[in-house]
């Protein structure tokens, strides 16, 4: 699960003495939902495709909206109001941290019990794309939450 979360905010108000306005928090929550969407769309681009289930499986949680369950990682979860979750997973596809980081040889249990799984080539999708994209994200939410306390505050914004 990749977060995109506004940080600072309980800093920012103490400096400056009151609440954020509520104008800037929406502008935190829009941005952060916008920066989720950029990445998803990488993750999807980079997501390797058998039948499609892995790529369909990748999904935005904007703020206050819940995670699908059994996404990877750590299943169902509410978003804050100032961020956007990113999954890959659902309650079809329950594989994609294997995707993501491969699997060693093994014995295999359960119907298969005790045939030798050769393992799986690690396919990395979710992370590179978070990796390429977060500094860029960040930038922009830091710029829209300014232009919008500078606005709510009568400085003016661009």
């Amino acid at each position: 699960m990749a977060k995109v979360r506004i940080r600072g905010l309980v800093e920012l108000e103490k400096k400056l003495g009151r609440t954020i306005p509520d104008a800037a928090k929406k502008a935190a929550g829009i941005a952060a939902l916008d920066g989720a969407q950029e990445m998803a769309e990488l993750m999807y681009s980079l997501a390797p495709e058998d039948d499609g289930d892995l790529k369909r499986s990748i999904e935005v949680t904007g703020p206050g909206g819940t995670t699908p369950a059994y996404s990877q990682p750590g299943g169902s979860r509410t978003a804050g109001e100032t961020e956007a979750i990113i999954t890959a997973g659902n309650d079809r596809v329950r594989y994609p941290h294997l995707v993501e980081f491969g699997a060693a040889p093994h014995l295999a249990g359960g119907l298969f019990e005790g045939a030798q799984h050769p393992g799986a080539e690690a396919q990395p999708f979710f992370f590179p794309a978070y990796r390429a994209l977060r500094r860029l994200v960040q930038g922009k939410a830091s710029r829209a939450i300014g232009r919008a306390i500078r606005s709510a505050f009568g400085k003016g914004g661009r």
